[in-house]
């Protein structure tokens, strides 16, 4: 059995017995990212053959606070399946995910195929407010880069605002955030917190998704990775992001651990 597989299976377990496993560096290597992408690609690939269906990317690692709290230097990617995706507002069961944190970040919505990655605002058609609720199946988050890439960049679900701001209406780089869990500010942060500039973070995907022959394509959702620090979450939490000019959205979550 191949590192790639063995790796794969042992996140897969996880994901299905809702046990959190070891990390996956002690097959990969530390620094192997090919190898972990290879990974996130073979669990991709299973997902699709139970009828899962992609809806976009996710950036990862892109605040560098968020780096200093997992202990790496430099971004990632993972994919957005539909059925990570929760309304505003909705409950979300907390049983599904196993140590889930809290981020505010910027949503793209494209509304043209990506091939130059230096055009990526004129592929953006709205920005929303949106939650991402990381999570990772490696116990205690003891996670290298090669970990969390492997991991589909440690994504759990999401959560989009209701009404996208068009993008000749915004400048991502000025926008301001606010996270609240249960009414206390827990996270704040700017547009320049996520490499400088939310669209840096769009480009740098761009750029990676073309190089492995994946393009990002007209509809895709890309959530631009976090404008401040993650905050645990825990049954009962509501959390709300601020991100001014482009609105709030709110996440909530129950102690149910399947769907109402």
């Amino acid at each position: 059995m191949s590192a790639i597989k063995k790796a794969a299976d042992r996140l897969e377990t996880a994901t299905r017995t809702g046990i959190a496993c070891g990390g996956v560096a002690d097959l990969l290597g530390p620094d192997d990212i090919d190898a972990a992408y290879q990974v996130q690609q073979l669990l991709t690939q299973r997902r699709l053959a139970t009828g899962a269906r992609i809806v976009g990317r996710k950036i990862g690692l892109t605040s560098p606070a968020v780096q200093r709290q997992i202990g790496v230097d430099r971004p990632d990617f993972g994919v957005l399946f539909d059925d990570m995706r929760y309304g505003d507002g909705a409950e979300i069961p907390t049983g599904r995910l196993l140590q889930p944190k809290a981020e505010a970040e910027v949503a793209f919505l494209l509304g043209h195929d990506i091939q130059d990655p230096h055009d990526v605002r004129d592929a953006v058609t709205y920005a929303y407010p949106a939650l991402e609720i990381v999570d990772s199946r490696i116990a205690d988050w003891r996670i290298g880069i090669t970990d969390t890439v492997a991991d589909n960049a440690s994504s759990g679900v999401f959560v989009i605002g209701t009404t996208g701001t068009p993008i000749v209406a915004v400048q991502p780089i000025d926008v301001t955030m606010t996270m609240r869990r249960n009414g206390e500010a827990v996270s704040q942060g700017t547009g320049r917190d996520c490499l400088g500039d939310p669209l840096n973070a769009l480009a740098w995907l761009a750029a990676t998704a073309i190089d492995i022959g994946a393009p990002l394509r007209a509809g895709d959702l890309v959530l631009s990775g976090a404008l401040g620090p993650m905050v645990p979450v825990t049954a009962g939490d509501v959390f709300e992001a601020f991100i001014a000019p482009l609105g709030k959205v709110t996440a909530r979550f129950s102690g149910r651990t399947t769907e109402p």
